[in-house]
C-alpha cells in the first residue's frame, strides 16, 4: 500500500518539514498548566483547554473534533495533490473523543460522518480502540485497500485533549509528577496529554501510478492482537505486543533482522514501557541494531491520534535516515537492550521500520513501513 499524502496537527505545529526539524533539535510542546495544581499538558499551538492565551477554546469539544479533523485531513490531501471526491473512504480513529465533556449526544461515527461531509468523501468508517485507533484506522484503510473494497483511503486518528481525560488519567495515576515524559528512563514516572491529528492517505500502487502521484512510502505490513489482561493494564511481559509485530512482519515477508528503526509507543509509564522493552527484548534480541525514539516527550500522549502522528514520525525518520532524541531519557532501563536516541539525533541504515502502540483494553497494533523517496539530510525538506 502507498502512502502518497501525510498531514498533522501537533503541540509542535503543523508543517510536515517544520515540526521534524523541531523534534530533531529536542524541542519539546509540554506547557506549564494555569497554576491550579493540574500537571503541564501538551498542547496545540493555537489553542487547548490550558494556558492559552485568549483564555481556551470558544467551539464546543465535538465542533473541535470536527474542525481539526477537517483542517489536517485537508492538508494531507493537498500534500498528496488528490481531490477529496477521488478518495473512496475516510477511516477515522479517535478513543473517546469529547464525550466526557461535551453535552451533545453523538456517537464517535457521527462526527466522523460530519467530517467526511464538509471534506466531500463519501464514504466513513469509524474506529476506537483506545490508544490504538490511530494505527487501527490506519490498518483498517490497508485491509479495504488489500481486499479490493477501495483504491484510495485517507486514514487518521485524532483526540482532544479535555478536562474529563486529564481528571480520568489523574485518577488512574499515569500522569507525570515531574512535568516531564521520559520514555524507557529508570526514574520514568508517568504521562502528560496532549491533542493532535493525523491522516495519511494510502492508495493501491496501480491507483497512485494511474494518477502520477509522488510515493512517499509504503505500508508494507500490519499486525495487531488483544491481550485482555485488564481495562488499563497492559500484559507486562509483552506477550500480545510480540504477537503483534510478528504478525506485521510476516504480512511483509520482513525478518525481525530487516527492521532498522523503532518508533515505539513510549509512554513514560512504568508499566508500559516494561512490557514495551520485553516485547522488543523477545523479537528483535540482545545484538539487534534497530534505533528506537518516541515522539511523546515532545507532543504528549495524544491518544487516539497517537497512532497515526507516529506512523508519519517513523516515515520521515526513514526518510532522513536519522531520529529525534528522547530529551528527557537520562539512564536507559537495562531491560531496553536496543540502542534508543537518548543523547541527540541518531543515525541509522536501513529501510524498514515499525510503530507499535499498546491500547488500554489490551489493544496491540504494529505497522510496519518502508521509505520509497531519496534520504535527506537531517533538518533537510522533507
Amino acid at each position: 500500500m502507498c502512502i502518497t499524502g501525510m498531514g498533522w496537527t501537533t503541540a509542535l505545529g503543523d508543517g510536515l518539514d517544520e515540526v521534524w526539524q523541531q523534534l530533531t533539535s529536542g524541542r519539546v510542546g509540554i506547557r506549564e498548566s494555569a497554576g491550579d495544581g493540574r500537571p503541564p499538558a501538551a498542547l496545540l499551538t493555537d489553542g487547548g483547554p490550558d494556558g492559552c492565551p485568549d483564555g481556551g477554546p470558544t467551539e464546543a469539544p465535538s465542533e473541535r473534533q470536527i474542525s481539526l479533523a477537517v483542517t489536517t485531513a485537508s492538508a494531507a490531501l493537498r500534500d498528496a495533490g488528490c481531490p477529496a471526491g477521488d478518495v473512496d473512504t475516510l477511516v477515522l480513529g479517535s478513543s473517546l473523543g469529547p464525550h466526557l465533556d461535551d453535552a451533545a449526544e453523538t456517537s464517535p461515527h457521527t462526527l466522523t460522518s460530519a467530517v467526511a461531509e464538509q471534506l466531500g468523501v463519501a464514504r466513513s468508517a469509524s474506529v476506537s480502540t483506545a490508544c490504538s485507533s490511530g494505527a487501527d484506522a490506519v490498518l483498517a484503510g490497508a485491509a479495504l485497500l488489500s481486499g479490493g473494497e477501495a483504491e484510495r483511503c485517507l486514514c487518521g486518528g485524532i483526540d482532544l485533549l479535555t478536562e474529563g481525560k486529564l481528571l480520568g488519567h489523574r485518577a488512574l495515576g499515569t500522569l507525570s509528577a515531574s512535568g516531564t515524559v521520559r520514555p524507557f528512563d529508570t526514574d520514568r514516572d508517568g504521562t502528560l496529554f496532549g491533542e493532535g491529528a493525523g491522516f495519511l492517505l494510502l492508495e493501491t500502487r496501480a491507483a497512485a501510478t494511474a494518477r502520477g502521484a509522488r510515493i512517499l512510502g509504503e505500508l508494507r505490513g500490519w499486525g495487531a492482537s488483544n491481550d485482555g489482561t485488564g481495562p488499563t493494564a497492559p500484559d507486562e511481559t509483552g506477550a500480545g505486543a510480540v504477537l503483534a509485530v510478528r504478525r506485521a512482519l510476516a504480512r511483509a515477508g520482513a525478518d525481525a533482522r530487516d527492521i532498522a528503526v523503532i518508533n515505539a509507543h513510549g509512554t513514560g509509564t512504568r508499566a508500559n514501557d516494561t512490557a514495551e522493552a520485553a516485547c522488543y527484548g523477545t523479537v528483535f534480541g540482545p545484538k539487534s541494531e534497530a534505533v528506537v525514539f518516541a515522539t511523546k516527550p515532545a507532543f504528549g500522549h495524544t491518544l487516539g491520534a497517537t497512532g497515526a502522528l507516529e506512523a508519519i514520525a517513523l516515515l520521515l525518520a526513514l526518510r532522513h535516515g536519522s531520529v529525534p532524541p528522547l530529551p528527557h531519557t537520562r539512564t536507559v532501563m537495562p531491560e531496553l537492550a536496543l540502542p534508543l536516541a537518548a543523547d541527540g539525533p541518531r543515525e541509522f541504515t536501513g529501510s524498514l521500520g515499525i510503530s507499535l502502540t499498546l491500547g488500554f483494553g489490551g489493544f496491540n497494533t504494529c505497522l510496519l513501513l518502508a521509505a520509497d523517496e531519496p534520504r535527506t539530510a537531517v533538518g533537510g525538506a522533507a
